[in-house]
Formats: C-alpha cells, structure tokens, sequence
C-alpha cells in the first residue's frame, strides 16, 4: 500500500510538472507568434520595393543581397517590431512599423495598418521642390515656426538620398515621408550629430536599422517576460539596484542622461517632451556612455499640446500622454489644459534619484540629495523656471564631474 500511494505521488507530481511546464512553453510561444512578426514585416518591405513603390539604402541588403538578418525579437508590442540584426559585420537594431503611426490618442489603440494607402505620397509627378514644400509644411505644423527648418529639410533630403547619387528619387521620397510620422525617427535624425542618441545605419520603406547598444536598461539587466511578471515590483526595485556598474559609472551615464534633456530643451528645432522616463527606454555602451533605446515617446511640446489641447476630462488623470507627460483639468470647463506640469529634468532627477544615492561618496551625499530634490520640485509654471532649470542642470554635472573627472571611469 505505500509503494502504490508514493508512486501515485510522484506520478501526480510529474505530471503537474510537465503540465505546468508545457503551459508555460505553449504561453511563452503563442505571445512570441503574436509579439515577432519580423517574416511578416520584411515581407511587406520586399515586396514594395520590388515592385519599385519604396528604396532605400537598406533595401538592396535586405530584399535582393539578404546580407540584413533578423535576429533575436526584442518587440514588446505586436506593431513595432524590433529585432537585433546583423548587416555584413556590422551588428544594429532593426524596426518596423506593422501598423500606421499612432497619433498622440492618449490610450486608445492605433487604426489597423491598411497597405492600400502605405507609402502613398508623394505621389507620382511631384518634383524634388515640391517634396522640400511637403517635408517644410510638415516640420512647420509638427514644429512651429522655427527659422532653421529649411536647414532640416536639407538634413532630410540628404538622409533620403540612399544611394547617395545626389539625387532623390520617387521611391525614395516614399520611405522618407513614411519615416517622417515616427517622432522617434525625427528625433534621430534630428540628434545624429549628438553622442546620446544611437546612429542611424540604414532604411528601406518605413524600416530602420540603428546602432545597437550593448546594454539596454539603465541597471544593466533584462528579464524574459514570464518571470518578470512573477517578481513583486517592490522586490524588483531592490533587485535592480544589485545590478548597476560601480557608482562613478553610474555619475557618467547620469551625466550623459542630464546632457540629452539639455540637448532637447529647446533646442534648434524647439522643445520636445520626455513622455516616458523609464529605465527600460536608456541603455549605455561598453565605455559607459548613455544611448537612448526608445524614443517613441519624446514627442515635440507644440504637438502634444496641440492634440490635448480641448480634451474632454472628469479629472487630471483623464489629462496624461504615456506614464509622464501631465496637464490639468479645467473643472469649470471639463476640458484638459495645454500646460505640461514638470520639465523633462525633473522627471529624469526622480529617475535618478535612487540610481544616484545609492553607493554616493559621503562627502557629496547630502549635497547631491539637495540638488535632487530641487531638481523633483521643479515645474514648468515656477517664475524663472527656464534660469532654475538650467542652474540645477549644470550644478548636478559639475558636481558629478568633479568627483569622476579623475578616475579611469570617466
């Protein structure tokens, strides 16, 4: 009688495991299958610019050299599409849209991709000067009246030429206006000239291919999604602090976080906004050095406004973009104002905030605290709010620069 009972148990027991088991396996791949639709993106691209509706400089490595590779999925949304890939010897990040742009629509989802209007402008007979009038009048609705977007425009054309022949043509200008409604695109291109933000490396149709970074979170560690969601955030909190690089590295790639909101604030081409301040969006290179992973939600402050502005609300929470970009609700008028409350660098200091405490010399501790929470309390409505801003953001690089200058981690 005990042997039947303990082998019941152990037969139970394995099969509740290989149950367990097996469902895990067939979750983890049905969301893969629904998540990576790399075959269904690269499809898509091929297949316009074979038929020659799209070109660009990736297009003849992906669809007739097929030197471009898909490599591991990184997407976490069915329509972004984000893969690690492998052009030549190089290795990048590749995304793609599988839908049309989202529109600032503050939490409903995105219309279905329709593939009867994708890449439809400009349309056949458009010059190269009607195409700068088009790209002009997009950057001046998205932009505002900025005095150096012609400057952009050029930037644009240039990118646009894939085959650098000193020419644009038709097929090319497709892909460029269907990259043109990505802001994180236009950011890149945009910030190709600054350190924080990855290269660009190549297009094809509204697929791009970035520089890949070696380390894409702020705390340097990433956990598949099903054991993410088994982990308290509380617990996961503290676990990302047993992660990060030694705190003068950490003082660097919080330098460098500081120097991109200096480079987005108002800067040549306007203000942009930081809508999702995340640690998951930054990442840093071997020498410590801070990328940007995802910039899909750093969007211009004129757009944003522009599309809340009116918004019918019961309360602020009815009033927000992403996880950061707040206004408030007009009560008498049930309506969302325009006003952003916090600056990009306040919500960056409560990032850091943590990050940076954590393992700081004791003779710039309490002095790095203060800036912090000066820092935090920042608001775009303070009197002087653009003077405190910039003197709270030199005061916390200078004063981790001055601790790090010496050391070889600087």
């Amino acid at each position: 009688v005990r042997f039947s009972y303990m082998r019941m148990k152990y037969l139970f027991i394995s099969w509740l495991v290989v149950f367990i088991g097996s469902w895990v396996m067939y979750v983890q791949y049905s969301t893969y299958t629904e998540l990576c639709r790399g075959h269904d993106c690269r499809k898509i691209i091929c297949d316009k610019y074979k038929t020659g509706v799209i070109d660009g400089s990736a297009c003849s490595s992906l669809c007739a050299k097929e030197t471009l590779y898909f490599g591991k999925c990184l997407s976490t949304k069915p329509n972004n599409q984000i893969y690690l890939g492998i052009w030549g010897n190089l290795q990048g990040v590749i995304k793609c849209q599988m839908e049309e742009a989202a529109q600032l629509d503050f939490g409903t989802d995105p219309e279905p991709r329709k593939e009867i209007i994708l890449f439809d402008k400009p349309t056949r007979g458009t010059t190269v000067e009607k195409f700068k009038e088009m790209v002009y009048g997009f950057f001046k609705a998205k932009l505002g009246e900025q005095g150096n977007l012609s400057e952009l425009v050029n930037i644009i054309l240039s990118f646009a030429d894939g085959n650098k022949d000193g020419r644009v043509s038709l097929p090319e200008a497709k892909s460029a206006w269907a990259l043109l409604q990505l802001d994180e695109f236009l950011l890149m291109v945009m910030l190709q000239d600054k350190e924080h933000t990855p290269k660009l490396m190549g297009f094809c149709g509204d697929l791009y291919v970035i520089e890949r970074v070696e380390y894409t979170s702020l705390y340097g560690i990433s956990l598949p999604w099903f054991i993410e969601i088994l982990i308290p955030s509380g617990f996961r909190r503290s676990m990302d602090q047993w992660f990060t690089p030694s705190w003068p590295r950490k003082a660097k790639i919080a330098i460098g976080l500081l120097e991109f909101v200096e480079d987005i604030f108002h800067g040549p081409y306007g203000n942009f906004l930081m809508c999702d301040t995340s640690a998951k969006n930054l990442g840093y290179n071997d020498k410590y050095d801070l990328k940007m992973m995802d910039m899909r939600k750093i969007v211009p402050e004129m757009n944003l406004k522009e599309m809340i502005k009116d918004r019918p609300c019961e309360s602020d929470m009815d009033c927000v973009y992403g996880t950061d970009c707040r206004t408030l609700c007009d009560q008498s008028k049930m309506r969302c104002t325009t006003e952003v409350i916090q600056p990009n660098l306040a919500k960056v200091c409560q990032l850091l905030k943590d990050y940076l405490l954590r393992g700081a010399p004791s003779d710039i501790h309490e002095e790095l605290e203060k800036q912090l929470y000066l820092c935090i309390a920042l608001k775009v409505s303070a009197n002087q709010m653009e003077m405190e801003h910039s003197l709270i953001l030199n005061n916390l690089k200078t004063l981790l620069w001055k601790k790090i200058s010496h050391t070889t981690d600087s």
